[in-house]
C-alpha cells in the first residue's frame, strides 16, 4: 500500500481538535473520543498485517511496503522483511536469537529518489531517525544516526510473463518502519503506572499491533504491565514487584476476564493497586476482572465500568474557564469572575492559576520595574488579596505552572526565568531546577503532575518529575525528534501528545506532536511566532480540548482560532480604556 495512499486513509480518520474556550456548547469545541475500538476479545475486522512482497503495481509503491513489512506481530519482523530481500542479501539484515530486533522508526522527509540502472534500481532514502520500536510496544529514543539510506532493487519476470515484481538488494543493517506504517498498522496504547508514591495514575504509551488477535489484548497489556514502564519514566514510577509473572494467557468465560500471575509480597493492597492499573490499561474492557495469585482468586472487580467510574485517574474540573491579561490585569473571558482582587491585580504580565483541591493557586509573572521582572505567587481561597513577590528579579520570565500533586497541601510550581528551569513554592521561593539542558524557554506539566514538556534551544524534551513537598527531583530529559523546528511554546494536548508552536516550510505553525514524536498533525497557521500558550488536555473524564495562544501581541482562542477582543473581556466598566488587546491567555481547570 503507498504512502499517498496510508496518508489519505490516515487522514480521513485523524480528528483535529482544539475547542474554544469556556463552557462546551457555547464555543467551537470539537469532540474528539477515543480511535476505533471493539470490545475487548470481540473481533473488529479491522486487524490485519501489512502487504507481501507482491502486492505492488509500482517501485514506489514497492518501497512503501518494504518500510511497512516490519509492522505487526514483534516474532514475525525478520521473516517478513526477509521475503524482501534477495535470498544471498538478507545475511545483513539484524537478528537476534532469544529476543526481538527493535523496529528503526523514521520519517521520510522527502520522497524517495528512485533512479534506474544498467541492471537494478537505486533507491535512497533521506530520513529523520523516530525511535526504536521495542517488542514490548514502547518507541525507544532512537540509536541509528543514517540521515539516509541506499539500497537496491532487482527487477525480474516471474515465469516469463508481462508482470513485474522486485526484490531488495543491499538492504540497511537495520529493520525500517515508515512512521506512516506505524500508524497504519498500530494502534496507540495507552496503559498506566502508579506514582512512585503510589497516589497517581501516570500514563505510558504503547503500540499494539493491529495484527495482535483480539483475544491476546488483555494478555498483551498484562505482559506490557509486567514488563515495567519506559526508561524515561523512572523517576516517576513505581512498578510492579521484581519476578512478577503472567502465568498462561488471561481468560474470558462470558464476560468474566481472568488474570493469573506469579507475584511476590502480592498482598490486598498491592492487588488491589494493581486491578485499578489494569482496567485503567484497558478501556475497553467491560464485565468483571478476577485478579489470582498461582491459581488461588484475590480480587474480583464485579463491574470494571463502575470501577473506573469509582477511581479516575484525575480528579481535575472537566470544564475549562478561560482568562487573559487585559491592561495589566488578570480578566475573564467567561462566567467565572477573575480569583484576583483589583487592588492586587496589576502589572501581570502572564500567570497560571490551578485548583488544588478547596483552594485556588495562582502564581504571576509581573513587572518588578527598570526592565526586570518577577514572580509573585498566593495559594488561598478566592478571591486572593495579598501576593508574596520573589526576593528575585529577571530580565524574563515565563508563564508559570503549578505541578498536579496528589498532596495538595504543599504545592509546587516551576517557572522558567532567563533561559533556566525554577521550581517554586507557595512562597515564592526560587530553586533552579538541576537540568541538562541550556536556553530553557518553555515549560508544561501534565495532568498526572509526574511528566514535563520543556523547550530548550528551539526543541522539544520531556522528563519525569517526582515531588514531595520541598523535594522536586526531574530525570533526564529525553528528546522528542520532530519535523518542526524553532519551538518557542509547548502544552499538553492529550494524555500522551504536545500542542507546540514553531515553524515547518518557513512558516509558524501549531502541531500536534506525540509523546514519541511519530505522529505530527497540523493545526494551525499562525503567521507569527507565538510567545503563550494554553491548552485543556483531553483525557478519560473529558473527550475535549481547548486551546488559547498569543501571536504577535495578540490573542486567539477556538478552532478556527479568533482573536479575541477587549469586547469580550468581562466586567469593564465603561470608562476602562480599551485601547489594547487581550493577551497572555490563560485555563483555569
Amino acid at each position: 500500500m503507498s504512502r499517498q495512499v496510508l496518508a489519505g486513509l490516515l487522514g480521513g480518520v485523524l480528528l483535529v481538535t482544539a475547542g474554544g474556550c469556556g463552557i462546551p456548547g457555547e464555543t467551537e469545541v470539537r469532540v474528539e473520543g477515543p480511535g476505533p475500538a471493539a470490545e475487548t476479545g470481540t473481533s473488529s475486522g479491522g486487524r490485519f498485517a501489512p502487504p507481501p512482497r507482491t502486492a505492488a503495481d509500482s517501485r514506489e509503491e514497492f518501497v512503501d511496503n518494504f518500510l511497512a513489512a516490519t509492522a505487526g506481530e514483534p516474532g514475525g519482523a525478520y521473516d517478513r522483511v526477509s521475503e524482501f530481500v534477495v535470498p544471498e542479501d538478507r545475511a545483513r539484515l539484524p537478528r537476534k536469537e532469544g529476543s526481538e530486533v527493535a523496529l528503526t522508526v523514521v520519517r521520510l522527509l522527502a520522497e524517495p529518489v528512485i533512479v534506474p540502472g544498467p541492471e537494478e534500481i537505486q533507491v535512497t532514502l533521506t530520513v529523520q531517525q523516530v525511535g526504536q520500536l521495542t517488542a514490548d510496544g514502547v518507541l525507544a529514543p532512537p540509536e541509528a544516526t543514517p540521515a539516509t539510506y541506499e539500497f537496491g532493487l532487482r527487477p525480474f519476470a516471474p515465469e516469463g510473463g508481462d508482470d513485474v515484481e522486485w526484490y531488495v538488494t543491499n538492504p540497511p543493517n537495520v529493520l525500517l518502519l515508515s512512521v506512516e506504517a506505524l500508524q497504519f498498522y498500530y494502534k496507540p496504547w495507552t496503559i498506566y503506572f502508579w506514582s512512585s508514591d503510589r497516589l497517581r495514575l501516570v500514563p505510558d504509551q504503547r503500540y499494539l499491533a493491529l495484527a495482535v488477535p483480539e483475544d491476546r489484548l488483555v494478555s498483551e497489556v498484562v505482559r506490557w504491565l509486567v514488563g515495567g514502564h519506559s526508561a524515561w519514566l523512572k523517576r516517576a514510577i513505581s512498578g510492579l514487584p521484581d519476578g512478577t509473572n503472567l502465568i498462561n494467557n488471561a481468560t474470558r468465560t462470558d464476560d468474566r476476564w481472568e488474570v493469573n500471575l506469579d507475584m511476590a509480597g502480592a498482598d490486598s493492597t498491592r492487588l488491589n493497586l494493581l486491578a485499578t492499573q489494569l482496567v485503567w490499561s484497558l478501556p475497553e474492557l467491560t464485565g468483571q476482572l478476577e485478579l489470582k495469585i498461582r491459581n488461588q482468586s484475590q480480587v474480583t472487580i464485579k463491574d470494571v465500568g463502575e470501577h473506573r467510574r469509582l477511581n479516575p485517574v484525575y480528579q481535575v474540573n472537566t470544564i475549562p474557564q478561560p482568562f487573559c491579561v487585559y491592561e495589566g490585569a488578570i480578566r475573564s473571558l467567561g462566567p467565572t469572575a477573575a480569583p484576583v482582587t483589583t487592588a492586587e491585580n496589576d502589572k501581570v504580565l502572564s500567570a497560571g492559576i490551578s485548583y488544588s483541591g478547596q483552594r485556588t493557586l495562582a502564581a504571576l509573572a509581573v513587572d518588578a520595574g527598570d526592565g526586570r521582572q518577577r514572580l509573585a505567587v498566593e495559594v488561598g481561597s478566592a478571591p486572593l488579596t495579598s501576593f508574596t513577590a520573589s526576593q528575585e528579579t529577571f530580565r524574563t520570565v515565563g508563564r508559570p505552572v503549578w505541578l498536579r500533586s496528589a498532596q495538595p497541601q504543599r504545592p509546587v510550581g516551576l517557572v522558567v526565568a532567563d533561559d533556566r528551569l525554577y521550581r517554586f513554592d507557595e512562597a515564592a521561593k526560587l530553586e533552579p531546577v538541576q537540568l541538562s539542558l541550556g536556553g530553557v524557554t518553555a515549560v508544561a506539566g501534565a495532568l498526572d503532575g509526574h511528566r514535563l514538556a520543556i523547550v530548550s534551544e528551539g526543541e522539544l524534551y520531556l522528563a519525569a518529575v517526582s515531588h514531595d513537598g520541598d523535594t522536586l527531583a526531574v530525570g533526564p530529559p529525553r528528546r522528542t525528534h520532530t519535523s518542526l523546528g524553532g519551538l518557542t511554546a509547548v502544552d499538553w494536548y492529550s494524555e500522551n501528545s504536545l500542542v507546540v508552536a514553531g515553524s515547518k516550510g518557513g512558516k509558524r505553525v501549531l502541531y500536534e506532536v506525540g509523546v514519541d514524536g511519530s505522529r505530527e498533525t497540523k493545526l494551525h497557521v499562525t503567521g507569527a511566532i507565538v510567545t503563550h500558550l494554553a491548552a485543556y488536555p483531553v483525557h478519560p473524564e473529558a473527550p475535549y480540548r481547548t486551546v488559547m495562544y498569543e501571536a504577535n501581541d495578540v490573542a486567539y482562542q477556538g478552532f478556527p482560532f479568533e482573536r479575541i477582543t477587549p469586547e469580550q473581556v468581562r466586567d469593564l466598566a465603561p470608562n476602562d480604556a480599551q485601547t489594547s488587546d487581550p493577551s497572555a491567555p490563560l485555563l483555569l481547570f
